[in-house]
């Protein structure tokens, strides 16, 4: 015959609700850890105050030179003779060696005309040089092929 504990055996729980609590709480610590050692990088800006004048710079950084069919020359939308292409790029370089050149090319320009450009671009010791570019479906000019 068997008897009986008076003592009533109890079984083991696991209690879900500590650790779901203990769990929230390393989630937050975490967190909180990893925001604090973000370091936020930025780049210091002086901005104008409202009695500052806006300064006029003489001479541009900037010059956008297109090559049009039939080798036409253009500076910043002005037309340019071919032999004045090079003493305007001394010129420009003179004035100040960081000046950006952009150089873009019509569809029906040749390749030629562009190279001869960089070349004298090149030549005149300018060296930020700059490429427009655009796919033949973006111009929609007049007998563009379609894409497949």
């Amino acid at each position: 015959m068997r008897v009986r504990s008076p003592i009533p055996k109890k079984h083991a729980r696991i209690e879900i609700i500590p650790l779901i609590d203990i769990m929230f709480f390393l989630l937050a610590s975490f967190m909180m850890v990893s925001l604090s050692q973000t370091h936020m990088k930025g780049i210091r800006v002086n901005l104008p105050g409202p009695n500052t004048q806006p300064q006029q710079n003489p001479n541009k950084d900037y010059v956008s030179i297109r090559v049009t069919e039939g080798g036409l020359v253009y500076f910043d939308n002005a037309p340019i003779n071919d032999d004045q292409i090079l003493p305007r790029l001394y010129e420009m370089h003179k004035a100040n060696p960081d000046t950006k050149v952009s150089i873009s090319a019509e569809q029906q320009a040749l390749h030629g005309d562009v190279i001869r450009l960089l070349d004298r671009v090149r030549s005149s010791g300018l060296t930020k040089i700059g490429y427009q570019i655009k796919t033949a479906a973006a111009t929609g000019a007049a007998g563009t092929i379609p894409p497949p």
